[in-house]
């Protein structure tokens, strides 16, 4: 009975890891590795383990580092069954889709370029098709319920308050005479944000698998955090430029939405056409829509009162291409919320090349923004970045809404963690770089919690747990 960790050891993303119990191998998550050139390349590699052998997949949520790697499990032969909430479920048949349509468009311009030097054809990391049928065996689940998955397999997920459909995983393994409690944070939600409720708390576990996005650091109260963002739409009033909100399509777009609906007077949002360019935030948009029963009471209250929670008069959704590049010659006046939230693709970077040279364009993040990406050289204060082959010169104010996260900041992991209890069980720490890693250990160490930081490939004996 063990677990080996094969994603998200010691860095953000690409969350894989893979349970062994009685004979039988089941993965937790199956993500895409995001970040530079390089670090993508390893997508391509060969899984450290036989796809063929994996019996189950349990799938947290529906973000592509936790679930962007499932068609290439599938094509590898993986046949079981991939359990998850019916939300993320729905959530996860359009990222999937989207992310093997971006794929498929990016093989056919490789090729092309390689064709014209006498090199051979690029084939994309997979296909629609593909995705589609990794989507085919998914098996949804509601929260709380327990369920047998497997013999000696166990099942509840609960809710994380990440994104919509987000789960805590529990998982009861028992071989032989001996059972063990493993519980899988997964990516824990920030409490009190808007939409979705607080993680939910769990009392008993031997070993605790838990995310360290910012474990090094606190974030912004929320009411310090919407100031801090209605002062950006104040300043940029006086600006006569556009507003470009890289964002991600799955839980930050309907935040932000939500949040303007809100506080569409106050901000003078009014004066501003706002732009919703991403066909995936708009189909995620509606999907929320559809699970409203999990969202929290107050919002369920607010729901039944106004209507649809991401309503404004001046929203406009653009879906085509020849939609998206109209934006383009809107010099003034336009909020521009467009993917991907780290710019490392997606309609964002066109928009980026048309406004970040101009010093009255603003840009506010309010994401994490991993190594590698061009939304992490852009916070770190990169005066030039390169967009299709032109160095283009960095004059836009750029903003960093750190409250505005969808994790837990250390406080909020350590209370969560705290639930369990004394005496507290062990705790294993992926999903963050080294530093946050670091920074959230040496607080759990003060606990006097039993923390282990595991490397990648490193395989840890259920049956032998530090105590």
């Amino acid at each position: 009975m063990d677990i080996s960790f094969h994603g998200a050891a010691g860095e953000v993303t690409g969350s894989c890891l893979l349970v062994t119990v009685g004979g039988k191998q089941l993965l937790l998550d199956c993500g895409l590795i995001q970040g530079s050139a390089a670090e993508e390349a390893r997508n391509r590699r060969a899984f450290p383990f036989n796809p063929q052998a994996i019996d189950a997949v349990v799938l947290s949520h529906a973000h592509l580092d936790h679930s962007g790697r499932l068609p290439l499990l599938v094509k590898g032969g993986f046949r079981g069954p991939i359990y998850t909430h019916r939300a993320t479920r729905d959530l996860s048949r359009i990222m999937l889709l989207d992310a093997a349509a971006l794929a498929e468009r990016d093989a056919v311009i490789e090729t092309r370029k390689r064709q014209r030097q006498a090199r051979t054809a690029v084939e994309p990391l997979y296909t629609r098709a593909e995705a589609e049928a990794a989507v085919r065996q998914f098996r949804a689940l509601d929260y709380d319920s327990e369920q047998d998955i497997l013999p000696g397999v166990r099942l509840r997920l609960r809710d994380a308050g990440h994104i919509l459909g987000s789960a805590i995983v529990e998982l009861w393994l028992t071989e032989g005479t001996t059972t063990r409690k493993l519980v899988f944070s997964g990516d824990l939600g920030h409490r009190g944000a808007p939409i979705l409720r607080n993680p939910a708390t769990v009392r008993e576990a031997d070993l605790v698998i838990l995310e360290s996005t910012y474990g090094d650091r606190n974030h912004r109260s929320w009411n310090a955090t919407w100031q801090e963002l209605g002062e950006v739409f104040r300043a940029a009033t006086q600006h006569a430029g556009n507003i470009l909100i890289p964002a991600f399509a799955i839980g930050r777009t309907q935040e932000l939405l939500y949040v303007f609906k809100q506080h569409w007077r106050e901000w003078g949002l009014d004066r501003w056409t706002v732009f919703l360019d991403s066909p995936m935030a708009i189909a995620a948009t509606e999907v929320y829509a559809h699970h409203a029963n999990l969202f929290n009471d107050k919002d369920k209250d607010r729901r039944r009162r106004d209507g649809d929670l991401f309503a404004l008069p001046n929203l406009h959704f653009s879906r085509t291409s020849s939609q998206s590049m109209a934006i383009n010659r809107i010099q003034s006046g336009a909020v521009i919320i467009a993917g991907s939230g780290m710019c490392n693709g997606g309609r964002i970077r066109h928009h980026l090349k048309h406004n970040v040279w101009r010093e009255q364009c603003h840009v506010v993040f309010t994401g994490f923004q991993a190594r590698g990406t061009l939304g992490r050289q852009l916070v770190d204060g990169a005066p030039r970045v390169r967009l299709w082959g032109e160095s283009i010169r960095v004059a836009a104010q750029l903003h960093t809404i750190g409250g505005l996260s969808a994790h837990a900041d250390q406080e909020g992991l350590l209370a969560w963690y705290r639930g369990f209890g004394q005496p507290l069980p062990p705790v294993a720490l992926v999903h963050g770089e080294p530093i946050a890693i670091d920074g959230l250990a040496a607080r759990l160490k003060t606990l006097r919690a039993p923390v282990i930081v595991p490397t990648p490939s490193e395989r840890l004996d259920l049956t032998d747990l530090p105590r």
